[in-house]
């Protein structure tokens, strides 16, 4: 009944949530859509220009312009008072209805075996700002699971030995570029979403991609012992696959 209850409060705040921005755009900040979309196409643009003093003005202006555009949002206000009320809710919960654990112990003849767990370095880490790329020299493989803020990721698949079957690869970022290259030898299917950017995945080209999500894959991967599959997804940036 509790979870119920807890579940219908969050349901309500979220519909609470999408009517005040449904009225904050119609009514009240009508050009919202034109702010976020113009601080997008200053960090796109940016980007594109990265190493001139255009771009890096660009890129920094927009993103000023941005955080001004999402702090001056009723919406963001609205979504800090419903956070504030829900550990509220909770810590009020948690005082009437404190969580009880019962102990239960069943003698056993034989004691459980220990499982052995192999810890492996990871080859990139989640960060907030920056760019990584793989190592330059032979490199020990392990699959990629990251999320990062604003940064490249750059993998070059031609210094490490791919496992036989299925190698995964997943990179969330919001702003930035993400470079992988592959042998020529190794099949590859790519999920892909992006806000604002453009995408080249081997002969396939995009140069201008707005809110798309999309899936290739070539014509041998479903029956191939080695191939790589990546799952990426840009708010602002390129995706760029190539063959090495």
């Amino acid at each position: 009944m509790f979870k119920n209850a807890r579940d219908d409060y969050s349901g309500w705040l979220v519909l609470i949530g999408l009517a005040v921005l449904l009225l904050e755009i119609l009514f009240f900040n009508s050009g919202l859509i034109f702010s976020l979309f113009f601080s997008g196409m200053l960090i796109y643009l940016g980007r594109r220009k990265t190493g001139h003093k255009s771009g890096k003005f660009l890129f920094f202006t927009g993103i000023i312009f941005l955080l001004i555009s999402v702090f001056s949002m009723m919406t963001f206000k609205f979504l800090l008072l419903a956070i504030l009320l829900h550990f509220i809710i909770q810590y009020s919960n948690a005082k009437k209805k404190p969580h009880k654990l019962t102990l239960e112990i069943k003698e056993t003849e034989q004691a459980p075996r220990e499982e052995t767990l192999v810890v492996s370095k990871p080859l990139f880490e989640n960060i907030m700002f920056g760019g990584q790329k793989t190592p330059v020299g032979v490199y020990e493989w392990n699959d990629i699971n990251i999320q990062s803020g604003i940064g490249d990721t750059i993998i070059d698949l031609s210094y490490t030995v791919l496992p036989k079957g299925e190698t995964v690869i997943f990179i969330r970022n919001i702003i930035g570029n993400i470079q992988i290259q592959i042998p020529y030898e190794i099949e590859v299917s790519v999920h892909h979403s992006c806000i604002v950017g453009s995408t080249t995945v081997l002969e396939n080209h995009q140069s201008q991609v707005f809110n798309q999500v999309f899936h290739l894959k070539t014509s041998g991967y479903d029956s191939a012992e080695q191939k790589v599959k990546i799952f990426s997804s840009l708010l602002v940036g390129n995706l760029e696959v190539t063959r090495i």
